[in-house]
């Protein structure tokens, strides 16, 4: 019998709710491995507080010896623990990290290699080396089974356009659905306006060129691939029938930059009606794209919410950004989908090149003149593979400072390790946020002292509730797994609240993308 893979999702303890959207990217691995006959288990350790003990009890009853694990850049400093924990209990297993991590710090390190110079984004690379017996950078869905070879190489570049690896539109539209019977899909816990809701990517790739935007230099990251109406359709019908649910997070980039996006949401708006139901969705926009019949489409489909980086009030900031979005572009953004009964939920950054108190306060007063229904306002965080991070040099007076300047204004970056640290990105607002970030007009802690009094002058003036936190998961011992395995999966809701294992049931149908300013 084929020993199984297994896959691993780590904890994202930065977030307040980790059990609010699955990991999909690993799921569509697993679903292209599962397609060709190779059994799979899956460990998904979102909200489990005592992960490393779940780690360790899995891989001691496990006969896998390929571990495959995803994770962002925030998710890394888990990710190392689990492959310790992982190597600890087998010794002799092969760990794999792919995932959006990977593919920038390898596209920042080929702009290193390119510009003939050695910087921190190749010893954040050596770093992983070091950690991991393969990298899968870019897109893993075919790369995956290069990677579970003995004798694969050290990095299997699926983000290189040149290679077979790289996914077109068409070979995106007809890979399996992502195989979320492995995982609790019943323990995440996401509504749109009441209505329960599971998210679905409809396309890969942002073709903007924001300079805090991580994946600037990646291909599978900037790159647009759209799947067919079709495909996505398909998709909601499969999440409607198995699963019972009428809400549907798209979890996308912009799916205004898709030029088929109102045939698109015209299609989704017959699914429905063949159904008989309502469908509530919720997804991703861009401000200068959006116009009056993108918004009527998109309403008649069950859109009620749409999310977009505003990023900023502030002329100047939004110029250092190349948001390429006006303040102009912005406001009509709320004014169209008000008219047609959309609400907007505004995605704010602060700590860009030439912050000040009075950038801050442009922002802070555009949020409250426009009303928004929803606002996140996070501190910068910076990232490889963004012109922020690529593009800056040493701070010649102050180790471990790097230096990004555009337009007469700097910003001044900390150097991370990756490995270790994650409170650079968002924050709990019950502990506070970190910034690693400075401007020549404001400290660390005057940016997040004046990210507090936004965040909660705003919420004030327009009566809107903080966002809530929700307790981890704790995984028991006598709970466990033990007896399910090999050739069967391991679901969280084992590991969390089973007197007994269960066997889960298979699905006969059975990272790419990532925000690095700000979270649905």
């Amino acid at each position: 019998m084929t020993k199984p893979i297994c896959l691993v999702t780590p904890p994202s303890m930065f977030l307040l709710d980790e059990r609010v959207f699955m990991s999909l990217g690993v799921l569509r691995v697993a679903a292209s491995l599962e397609q060709a006959s190779i059994p799979v288990e899956m460990l998904d350790l979102s909200g489990i507080e005592n992960y490393e003990q779940a780690v360790t009890d899995h891989v001691l009853t496990s006969h896998a010896e390929v571990y495959g694990l995803t994770a962002t850049s925030p998710q890394l400093p888990s990710a190392m623990r689990v492959c310790r924990a992982i190597r600890k209990a087998n010794p002799a297993a092969r760990v794999i990290l792919g995932g959006p991590h990977v593919t920038l710090v390898n596209a920042a390190r080929r702009l290193e290699e390119k510009a003939g110079r050695k910087g921190r984004a190749l010893r954040a690379f050596d770093q992983l080396c070091a950690a991991f017996d393969v990298l899968v950078s870019g897109d893993g869905e075919t790369a995956v089974f290069l990677a579970i070879q003995p004798d694969s190489p050290k990095l299997i570049d699926g983000d290189d356009p040149k290679t077979d690896l790289f996914l077109n539109s068409a070979q995106l539209s007809m890979l399996p659905l992502p195989s979320r019977h492995l995982v609790d899909v019943d323990s995440y816990r996401y509504t749109i306006d009441g209505v329960r809701a599971l998210s679905l990517i409809c396309q890969l790739g942002c073709p903007f060129g924001c300079r805090f935007c991580g994946g600037r230099a990646a291909p599978s990251l900037r790159r647009v691939r759209l799947r067919s109406a079709d495909s996505v359709v398909n998709e909601i019908a499969h999440l409607h029938t198995v699963y019972g649910v009428n809400g549907f997070m798209l979890y996308d980039d912009e799916l205004n930059v898709n030029p088929g996006m109102v045939e698109l949401m015209r299609a989704i708006a017959g699914k429905a009606d063949e159904f008989g139901v309502e469908f509530k969705l919720r997804g991703f926009i861009k401000a200068e794209l959006f116009t009056d019949e993108q918004a009527e489409a998109m309403h008649q489909a069950g859109f009620r919410w749409i999310l977009t980086g505003f990023e900023s009030g502030s002329p100047r900031i939004l110029k250092n950004i190349n948001k390429r979005a006006t303040i102009d572009d912005n406001t009509r953004c709320i004014e169209i989908a008000r008219r047609h009964g959309l609400k907007v939920k505004a995605l704010m950054s602060i700590g860009h090149p030439g912050e000040s108190a009075e950038t801050i306060e442009q922002t802070h007063e555009w949020l409250a003149r426009m009303q928004v229904d929803d606002f996140d306002v996070t501190v910068l965080a910076v990232y490889p593979g963004s012109p922020y991070y690529d593009e800056a040099t040493a701070h010649p007076e102050r180790p471990g400072i790097w230096v990004y300047s555009v337009n007469g204004d700097s910003l001044y970056s900390y150097d991370v390790d990756y490995t270790t640290v994650a409170d650079y990105y968002k924050g709990d607002p019950g502990s506070g946020y970190i910034s690693y970030v400075y401007t020549d007009y404001l400290s660390t802690e005057e940016i997040v002292r004046l990210r507090d009094y936004v965040e909660a002058d705003v919420r004030r003036r327009l009566a809107i509730p903080f966002n809530q936190s929700a307790p981890s998961l704790r995984y028991e011992h006598s709970m466990g797994q033990s007896g399910i395995l090999p050739a069967n999966i391991l679901r969280t809701s084992d590991l969390v609240g089973r007197t007994a294992p269960v066997r889960a049931s298979a699905d006969p149908n059975g990272l790419h993308n990532i925000r690095l300013t700000a979270s649905a």
